[in-house]
């Protein structure tokens, strides 16, 4: 399929998302669209993919002008879509998750799963998918969980596909296979675009790549360009992707977990028996996959889950069993993984969001009431301190880019002094020119000397933040390495091998690769 957006614009009232953007996807072609948090990546695509109406503009496909009035329609012109946040039924099969939407009956009103069925089991065994048309969602891996929407719309016979951030849960080894997959369903003709802030994999995979900013195309870029140029192109400034910074071996012990076990509704231990130190003025960052205990972690130092047991003791004093109130008022800052649910109040002003750990303390309340002036000045402060973009404290969270509402909540949380601070998954969906102001606040609370933990999924964050790095796997810690362990350790790690185990291979690998002269390791993506 080839596709030819002209003119493409989507405005919201005075707000113009998308501003007269021409695209052409190429058959066969992996077409890769770049641009910080809010440019109008989603929204373009949302309209490509019939969820908006756009304002001017037409889409053409394979020459023919084509207009869709929802999802429905662009599935049936070809188009499919692999969303971020998969959109699967996790107590259904495999089977029935693929047939939704695009259900056959036989006889009597039943479904008829065969056909499903055999139509899987046909395109994982072209693809090497390798996946049971019978399993539970539930109880797959998240990358083959994503296979499964990629099957969806392979089986409704898709010539383009859409796969938006698709490695933001994926280890390194499910990310070089991701990408192989990609590569097949491009020999065979798909055509893709593929939308991602991670310019590794957008070098590795890319034909095209199209770079937006604030709604407008900008540039189109060869995959060749060096990573800089990338992202100078994106944010419209030099970056400096590399903090060229120190590992610090920090100081005395600050925060002391022991036997750390946390029990789930069934019974079962998502984190089992941790031992973790943090010291101050170090950075302990948390690797793995998601789902492997990070957030139960995490959770438990902020008091956030029941069913707890062991010891978490921050200078000496007993975390375990106090309410998460009690530990915020104690100097712990907090970034929740998850920021839209647990990080801001969308329909909150910025200027409210920004006093919510602080909101019955001096100077923000006195005598029992808030203090406007104040909350006014506070958020011009930390509005222009962080470059949070937006025209007015007084509008609320909602209305922010996802970087931006990040942005509010580590202001937020280095509002004041503190003891510890945790960070979950800090830049998860954010551009590249956030990811570099928020890692320089984050190692500049470092430098003051309090102790860190940064838990993320990105290797590459990971290593760049870390001055060690623990690992987790089905909630057991697979070994603590220095901050420069190679990406291709930490991947086996992520995927339960234990830290000696991981090394070893590593060097087996390495010494195979000295003899053979090709490369042996793997996360082949360079």
């Amino acid at each position: 399929m080839k596709l030819e957006l002209k003119g493409i614009t989507k405005a919201f009232g005075g707000f113009v998302a998308n501003d007269s953007i021409d695209l052409v996807v190429d058959e066969g072609k992996v077409h890769t669209l770049l641009g910080e948090n809010g440019a109008g990546k989603s929204t373009l695509m949302n309209v490509l993919y019939g969820l908006y109406e756009p304002t001017e503009g037409e889409i053409l496909v394979d020459g023919k002008p084509v207009h869709f009035r929802g999802p429905g329609d662009a599935m049936a012109a070809g188009i499919g879509m692999v969303h971020q946040h998969f959109m699967l039924v996790p107590v259904f099969t495999v089977a029935e998750n693929v047939a939704l939407g695009d259900e056959r009956t036989k006889g009597a009103g039943i479904l008829d799963l065969e056909k499903t069925r055999k139509a899987i089991r046909e395109i994982s065994d072209q693809y090497g998918f390798h996946v049971d048309p019978d399993a539970l969602v539930e109880d797959l891996p998240v990358g083959v969980q994503q296979r499964v929407e990629i099957i969806k719309a392979l089986v409704r016979k898709a010539d383009l596909l859409i796969l938006d951030e698709p490695t933001a849960v994926l280890t390194p080894k499910e990310t070089d296979e991701l990408m192989d997959i990609i590569r097949q369903l491009k020999g065979d003709g798909t055509s893709i675009i593929f939308i991602s802030h991670k310019l590794r994999e957008v070098k590795a995979i890319s034909d095209e790549i199209t770079v937006i900013r604030r709604g407008k195309v900008v540039g189109t870029a060869d995959p060749s360009a060096d990573a800089m140029e990338l992202a100078s192109l994106m944010v419209g400034r030099s970056v400096d992707l590399s903090l060229g910074r120190q590992h610090s071996d920090g100081t005395d012990v600050a925060l002391e977990i022991r036997d750390l076990t946390v029990i789930d509704s069934l019974g079962v231990p998502t984190l089992d028996h941790v031992s973790l130190d943090v010291r101050k003025g170090e950075i302990l960052a948390v690797a793995g996959v998601q789902g492997n205990g990070q957030t139960e972690l995490v959770e438990a130092v902020m008091g956030l889950t029941d069913h707890t047991t062991g010891s978490i003791r921050l200078d000496g004093v007993e975390l375990l069993g106090r309410s998460t109130k009690q530990i915020v008022n104690s100097g712990v800052g907090y970034v929740p993984e998850d920021r839209s649910t647990d990080g801001v109040i969308g329909d909150f002003t910025i200027a409210d969001n920004l006093i919510l750990n602080r909101y019955d303390r001096h100077p923000v309340a006195r005598g029992g009431s808030l203090q406007p002036a104040f909350i006014a000045e506070n958020a011009e402060a930390k509005i222009g301190e962080f470059d949070i973009r937006t025209q007015s404290a007084l509008h609320t969270a909602s209305q922010l880019s996802g970087g931006n509402q990040q942005k509010v909540v580590l202001a937020r949380e280095f509002s004041r002094e503190l003891n510890l601070f945790i960070a979950s998954q800090p830049t998860r969906g954010v551009d590249v020119g956030s990811i570099e102001f928020l890692h320089r606040r984050i190692l500049a609370e470092r430098d003051k000397d309090v102790p860190v933990i940064v838990v993320s999924t990105e290797l590459d964050e990971v290593a760049e933040l870390g001055d060690r790095i623990a690992v987790l796997f089905h909630g057991k810690v697979m070994g603590i390495v220095p901050g420069n362990t190679s990406r291709d350790v930490l991947g086996l790690m992520m995927a339960g091998s234990t830290a000696e185990e991981a090394l070893a291979e590593a060097d087996a690998a390495r010494l195979a690769t000295t003899e053979n002269d090709e490369p042996q390791l793997p996360g082949g993506i360079a």
